[in-house]
């Protein structure tokens, strides 16, 4: 390991030949060399500067990491191996004032930028925080073989979604791990359906392999974190023969940070935060947790959700409280909101331009998630589009009044859902004919506002059939940085 003696009282430089900078000053190096302790550290090898014996060869880069190098040239001042003074690029006065050699660089320009370290080139920081860093990396290391084609490796040890994934190197884990200021070694949470702990190094591995950037790295955190609670029953959603899967929805300052999308396509494809955050969650679970299709995964037919389903809320120009408010945050938080659901259904309405109408269309669509005559077994989760939310804001209604309207819009006389009623088995108990029946739980509808501002759709997500107090229910947690 490269270390600066305890005793060494002198100067350092830190060069390389492709510097434009470095080549000029050779002779101030010579200069400075012949009259006093200077080590000459050469990023290219000891072959430059030609002109200066006893260069040290700095191609591996370890003393550029451990001294945080950025610019080449470099001078450093040390007494007794401690560090007192830095200087980059040249400035012929401030080397001439930290040297105390007045006539250094006679002849040179007065000022010269530097070069870009190769320490700093892209992808080696990581490289090097591997290598020579103090954070240990406690997976274990899969060898590749050398004619091996490690995509397909991953398909073949069962590590992906059917999509093809990001290969887990070390330094792109340590890239994802500096999204955050925790500890690799920090259990987030117990992974369903196996119950295994996980660390935030191994949510790293999966966010890597997802796609994700280590700006998104946090929102993926909450995102297992959410799913780890109780109350979510992930192991419910997972094993359940239904549609379900955890969706996520993201509100606060970060989506705009990050680049989410919470406009048109919202639900879809084409973003990269969206697409990958939800799918990090849903590989932690399966490569950590071991949830996977045919084992615990029941599912009868599944939906397209289950790679990864998250998005943003429209917050910007938003005339409601987001979901992240009216659950108890403030709107500078910036959250994770884990919803347990299934498949959209659009709501198609091209005609009603009054809260009332609109509302009790709403209402319609509403009333058919899991089935038109099964009622409050299951939760749901409303996407209100902006040309929707338009016919509110004109009218004046605020997010409650919609809220009760709606409520209303959603009861309905049990002799008409019993079973049997309008010639269909499936259906509400015999005795409760005579009751009027609200189509949600309480708090099991979750109202939002995304998507584009052309288009008169919005849309419902359909809850698991197990919502509610015995089974899933919406969770929102707040992000860590």
């Amino acid at each position: 390991m490269t270390v600066i003696p305890t005793d060494f009282t002198g100067f350092i430089a830190v060069v390389k030949r492709d510097c434009s900078t470095c080549r000029l000053i050779e002779p101030a190096f010579r200069e400075l060399k012949s009259g006093a302790a200077l080590q000459i550290h050469s990023q290219d090898g000891p072959a430059f500067p030609e002109t200066i014996d006893d260069v040290f060869d700095e191609r591996e880069l370890e003393l550029s990491y451990r001294l945080n190098i950025e610019i080449v040239p470099t001078l450093i001042q040390f007494q007794d191996g401690e560090e007192r003074a830095r200087l980059v690029g040249w400035r012929r006065d401030d080397w001439r004032c930290l040297t105390g050699m007045p006539a250094l660089g006679e002849g040179l320009p007065d000022f010269s930028p530097g070069c870009g370290s190769k320490s700093v080139e892209p992808g080696m920081p990581e490289k090097l925080a591997y290598k020579f860093g103090d954070t240990l990396l406690q997976a274990r290391r899969v060898a590749v073989a050398a004619q091996q084609d490690e995509h397909e490796l991953m398909f073949e040890r069962g590590w992906t979604d059917g999509l093809p994934v990001v290969p887990p190197t070390e330094e792109r884990i340590l890239k994802m791990l500096s999204g955050t200021t925790r500890s690799p070694s920090e259990i987030i949470g117990i992974i369903p359906p196996d119950n295994v702990p996980c660390t935030i190094e191994k949510v790293a591995i999966n966010a890597v392999m997802a796609g994700c950037k280590p700006e998104y790295f946090p929102v993926a955190l909450a995102a297992v974190e959410a799913a780890c609670l109780d109350e979510f029953c992930m192991h419910g959603v997972l094993a359940t023969t239904y549609f379900s899967s955890p969706i996520v929805i993201v509100n606060g300052p970060i989506v705009d940070r990050i680049g989410m999308n919470a406009e048109h396509n919202v639900l879809g494809q084409g973003n990269r935060a969206n697409s990958t955050i939800g799918r990090a969650l849903q590989l932690v679970i399966r490569n950590v947790g071991g949830g996977k299709p045919g084992g615990v995964d029941r599912a009868t037919l599944g939906q397209p959700g289950k790679v990864g389903f998250c998005f943003a809320e429209r917050e910007h120009d938003s005339y409601w409280e987001s979901l992240a408010v009216e659950r108890g945050f403030s709107a500078d938080q910036s959250t994770v909101t884990l919803f347990a659901g299934g498949g959209v259904h659009p709501v198609g309405d091209q005609r009603s331009r009054r809260p009332e109408s609109l509302t009790r269309s709403l209402a319609m669509t509403l009333r058919t998630v899991y089935h038109g005559k099964i009622y409050g077994r299951t939760d749901a989760l409303l996407v209100v589009s902006p040309e929707n939310m338009r016919v509110f804001r004109e009218a004046g209604w605020s997010k409650a009044r919609f809220r009760e309207a709606l409520a209303e819009a959603l009861m309905v006389d049990g002799r008409d859902v019993v079973a049997g009623a309008a010639g269909v088995d499936e259906g509400m108990p015999a005795q409760l004919a005579e009751k009027r029946l609200s189509k949600f739980r309480p708090g099991g509808l979750l109202i939002v506002h995304a998507g584009g501002g052309a288009g008169m759709w919005s849309a419902v997500i359909t809850g698991w059939a197990g919502s509610g107090s015995k089974g899933s229910v919406p969770v929102t947690v707040a992000i860590k940085s």
